[in-house]
């Protein structure tokens, strides 16, 4: 994962408000007729020199960042220590600048401890509230980093969310066609092998062309009307105009699948399933045969697609809903490349 980016305070901000505040420190003394250039340029550079000080020693005592981090008071034991420092800093520079200078008329150490105290204060809590900023906007992007994680590992759930109870419903229909010799074992046997190659090569993929997901459609209906003869019907009446764009694989499949573990499957009440297009949706319409005792239908299924079509195009699945059909509408997806 990438780490945080640190922290920094441009240079200009930081010469430049230490030059600003050298400058007013000497305001005063053009105002005092007694003052000469020497003061003012021991004042401007006692104050200068003090204000970087401030500058970078708050900057090196700044915590690390961290995405455990609680809110703390800006007034704590840091600040009293940088005080601290800062007065004996300003003591040092005033006596310092006395012995450079040979300057025997100064301001008085008090003016210039105030003046140190504020400098501190102003600094202090600047950079303070620069890095407080600073690490809510990288706790967003931490936050915006985990999301995109989550949602990654999330879809790739989804991927894999293909149900093997068909695989088990299928190797029993191929034990019975086997133990009546029936001629169409071998058939069956590749278009088992067609169509979990087929998901072996589509797994790894966010979109694959409608036109490959219907070559999947066919190997799985023909493995379907093995096991239920003519109690299944697929009417597939897509524009093939359509064929070009593009839907995450495995959706009608897992939509036909959801049809039929809701509805009635026989030879006396075939369930008819139509695929469409419509417009820029792709319709897959069934008519309501619920089974007996049939268990309220969790969702599972639909909001698995509905989810991976919002994560990766961030559009919706329709259901449209009567007494006598149910409709799902898929959006069909153009101009869209896998990652």
């Amino acid at each position: 994962m990438e780490k945080p980016k640190r922290f920094q305070v441009s240079l200009k901000v930081i010469w430049g408000s230490s030059i600003a505040l050298a400058v007013m420190a000497s305001i005063p003394k053009l105002f005092d007729a007694d003052s000469t250039p020497g003061d003012l340029i021991i004042n401007s550079s006692i104050t200068l020199l003090f204000s970087l000080f401030i500058w970078y020693y708050n900057i090196y005592s700044l915590p690390k960042f961290s995405s455990n981090r609680t809110t703390k008071s800006l007034f704590n034991w840091k600040l009293l220590l940088s005080v601290v420092l800062g007065i004996l800093l300003m003591v040092i520079l005033v006596i310092a600048h006395q012995e450079l200078f040979q300057v025997s008329k100064m301001d008085a150490p008090i003016m210039f401890e105030l003046r140190g105290v504020l400098i501190n204060l102003i600094v202090y809590m600047f950079l303070h509230l620069l890095f407080q900023n600073y690490q809510t906007q990288q706790m967003g992007v931490e936050l915006e980093r985990t999301k995109a994680v989550n949602l990654g590992a999330q879809y790739e759930l989804l991927k894999q969310q293909i149900n093997p109870h068909f695989l088990f419903n299928s190797l029993n229909t191929l034990k019975s066609m086997v133990d009546m010799n029936d001629e169409n074992s071998s058939d069956f046997i590749l278009k088992l092998s067609d169509f979990y190659r087929f998901t072996l090569e589509s797994r790894k993929l966010d979109l694959i062309p409608l036109r490959e997901e219907i070559q999947i459609l066919d190997s799985y209906v023909y493995l379907l009307k093995a096991r239920f003869e003519d109690g299944f019907v697929l009417e597939n009446e897509i524009d093939e105009k359509q064929y070009e764009s593009v839907i995450p694989p495995f959706a009608l499949q897992l939509l036909i699948e959801n049809c039929i573990k809701h509805n009635v499957v026989s030879l006396d009440k075939p369930l008819k399933i139509k695929l469409y297009s419509e417009k820029d949706f792709l319709v897959i319409e069934n008519p309501i045969q619920l089974k007996r005792g049939a268990i309220v239908s969790t969702g599972v299924g639909l909001d698995n697609i509905n989810q991976r079509f919002m994560h990766l195009v961030h559009k919706e699945i329709e259901i449209d809903k009567n007494e006598t059909t149910f409709k799902v509408k898929i959006p069909l997806i153009y101009d869209h490349r896998n990652n």
